[in-house]
């Protein structure tokens, strides 16, 4: 590779960057329905492969994604609000447990009755509290009353819908034109590059997709039958974190066991909700991921933390979107890098 066409590779994607900071927010509703869109292609093209037209392919499409949109609204989102309220109306007897057991515990087994006084740490959680509150609701109000910021937002999301039928109906379309535009000496390995990107994509996102409904279903029946008010929130919420291994573990048992603990003020309850975590996990370990996910992913937790975390930082909400794909790419490119310099007379 010349040095005019180096140059200009690094141009290109020092454009993209600057293109994707400064235009963030514009391109939010855009990511959304791209993302969509290739979640939702292979089974626009299985249908295709029917002998169905392929616009009808994707109307049908979008009837499934409907009819999901509207259970979720009409049927989990009224038994999510009625258990948050739950959850929030307990915390005052999770702030008296503290002041009257925990705090007096700590300072008989630990002696550190100087160091932390009741009536400070009680005054401290109440000024505190009222604060949050105060937030809350100037932040509502000023939700509430800005008509540009609710016209904003109601143009981002119908754009999403728009967007997404003509990136399905058009996906073909799209990408022959990329491959045609690849210059000639590099497009077998461009070629090569963005089919093992595509399994490693495909299986990552669509497969840890799955994975995530299918912990959050798991987790969420079986704190129904151990008996938690909150069994849907906190095992949606435990399956929803688990795009990053054992954090969706670590966040529910943690939750589950505080909330199972005021609500049944025993052990038995908590140590039922640890054998929930447990079982879930084991079958999350050794058949679903197994199944859905495979090896071809190899992008360590680590990593996906730290993708996660720098990708928010740099670029707010577009970059917590684009942080997983991008760093499956990424790992894609090192291990291609890293087999042509073990392949080089650098290496050897």
């Amino acid at each position: 590779m010349n040095n005019s066409r180096q140059w200009f590779y690094l141009a290109a994607m020092l454009f993209s960057l600057v293109f994707l900071y400064f235009l963030g927010d514009v391109l939010v509703p855009f990511l959304v329905a791209a993302l969509i869109a290739y979640l939702t292609n292979p089974l626009t093209n299985i249908l295709v492969k029917w002998r169905i037209p392929r616009v009808l392919a994707v109307i049908f499409v979008f009837i499934i994604l409907l009819v999901f949109i509207s259970i979720f609204l009409l049927i989990f989102i009224p038994i999510f609000e009625r258990q948050v309220s739950l959850l929030f109306s307990k915390i005052p007897q999770m702030l008296d447990w503290i002041q009257s057991t925990l705090l007096p515990w700590i300072n008989s087994r630990f002696h550190v009755s100087e160091k932390i006084e009741m009536k400070d740490f009680s005054s401290m959680l109440s000024e505190n509290w009222a604060q949050t509150s105060d937030i809350v609701k100037s932040t509502l109000k000023v939700v509430t009353h800005s008509g540009f910021a609710f016209f904003a937002w109601m143009t981002n999301l119908l754009l999403i819908p728009v967007v997404l039928f003509y990136l399905l109906r058009d996906w073909p379309k799209i990408v022959s034109g990329f491959h045609g535009l690849l210059p000639r000496t590099i497009e077998p390995t461009v070629t090569k590059l963005v089919k093992q990107c595509n399994e490693v994509l495909g299986a990552f996102l669509r497969g840890q997709l799955m994975v995530m409904i299918a912990l959050g279903i798991l987790y969420s029946i079986g704190l129904a039958f151990v008996g938690l008010d909150t069994a849907l929130v906190i095992g949606m919420i435990a399956g929803l974190v688990s795009i990053v291994p054992y954090l969706g573990f670590i966040v529910g048992i943690a939750s589950a066991s505080i909330a199972a603990f005021f609500q049944f003020h025993d052990f038995w309850h908590v140590f039922g909700v640890a054998l929930v975590f447990i079982v879930a996990q084991s079958i999350e370990g050794s058949f679903l991921t197994p199944l859905l996910v495979g090896d071809k992913v190899g992008v360590h937790p680590v990593i996906i933390i730290f993708a996660i975390l720098a990708g928010g930082k740099l670029f707010g909400f577009v970059g917590v979107l684009l942080a997983i794909p991008v760093t499956a790419i990424l790992m894609v490119l090192l291990r291609y890098f890293k087999s042509q310099y073990l392949k080089s007379s650098l290496y050897s």
